[in-house]
This record gives structure tokens, sequence and C-alpha cells, in this order.
């Protein structure tokens, strides 16, 4: 019997909920997105970002 895995889908930190929908060419995923940098490295962007999390709770 051979097992069947699903590869797991990434979350994008930008839009919570969604899946990464590799909006930026090259991007293979969250972890190389020029978006997802840009955002987490800007404290400012990344409280705002936090604050919307703790929003949509």
């Amino acid at each position: 019997m051979v097992e069947v895995r699903s590869q797991p889908e990434p979350k994008c930190p930008i839009r919570p909920g969604d899946a990464c929908s590799l909006c930026l060419p090259g991007a293979s995923g969250p972890q190389d997105c020029g978006l997802v940098y840009l955002v987490m490295s800007d404290p400012e962007l990344r409280e705002r970002l936090h604050d919307i999390r703790l929003a949509s709770i």
C-alpha cells in the first residue's frame, strides 16, 4: 500500500488566513518573498500587521 502525502500549503504572513499565492515573480513561498521581507524588516509595518492580526481574532 502506497501512502500519499500532500504538500503543506504555505500561508501568507501578510494576508492572515490566505495561502501564499506567489504574487511576486520569482518567489517560491513566504521565505523568499520580497513583500514579506519588507514588511517584517520595517518596525512600523510589522507592528501594524500585528495590530491587524489581533483585530481579526
